[in-house]
């Protein structure tokens, strides 16, 4: 009885991998798919975390809103692992990838050897501060902020120093969890900031609002504005 219930086990465990593996296949990560899942120094739970986020966050849709950027210079704030910073490094002039922890950014130096040699030169790592990304005047044209903004203090003390890093014409995008329930692992909604009240923030900060979208992901919304 016991082996039955091994084979049962196991014939479900490799139906629901496949499932995923079809998931991940869908045409929005498409163009992704020649870069690998895997980062350096990762975990078997990482690897199945990233899986996951491949299919709810839809990488390729997001990095598709940013438009042509082969000759733009981004700032990925909050870049954590890297998790967007190595995707749009060879696709861009440069990457910035700013974080306020040491060990992530040793983290995306090392996960860049998987990039193509040419392509290493255009990801570059900052340490910053919590109230201040460091960023040289008008230096990049996009801000990149995802799943970051609602653990910045002082929110719309921030988001006026960074614009002042952003050419003119430059756009920020933000991308952070719904305010409702959600079945990921998501942060409890104390650490989460309603669409309406980051759109308030932005225009007082002076940025002028391009769309806010809460229908191209499931379990998140994407603000774009820009420094006029």
């Amino acid at each position: 009885m016991r082996k039955q219930w091994y084979t049962f086990y196991f014939l479900i465990l490799a139906f629901s991998i496949s499932c995923v593996n079809k998931e991940i296949n869908t045409q929005d990560d498409k163009q992704h798919l020649n870069q690998p899942i895997e980062e350096p120094n990762q975990t078997v739970d990482d690897v199945y975390h990233n899986i996951g986020r491949a299919i709810w966050q839809k990488p390729g849709l997001v990095i598709e809103k940013l438009g042509d950027v082969s000759d733009k210079t981004i700032a990925d704030i909050g870049a954590g692992t890297g998790y967007f910073s190595i995707k749009l490094a060879p696709k861009s002039k440069k990457v910035i990838a700013i974080e306020i922890d040491t060990n992530l950014l040793r983290k995306i130096d090392s996960s860049k050897t998987t990039l193509p040699l040419d392509k290493q030169i255009n990801l570059e790592t900052r340490l910053a501060m919590p109230e201040n990304p460091n960023l040289l005047e008008k230096e990049v044209d996009i801000i990149l902020i995802i799943n970051t903004i609602a653990y910045i203090p002082n929110t719309e003390k921030y988001l006026n120093t960074i614009k002042k890093g952003l050419k003119k014409g430059g756009k920020i995008m933000i991308i952070d969890y719904k305010m409702k329930k959600l079945p990921i692992n998501a942060p409890p909604r104390t650490e989460r900031i309603y669409l309406d009240v980051l759109e308030d923030m932005l225009i007082k900060s002076g940025y002028t609002l391009i769309q806010s979208d809460d229908t191209s992901l499931e379990y998140q919304y994407i603000i774009t504005a820009q420094n006029n």
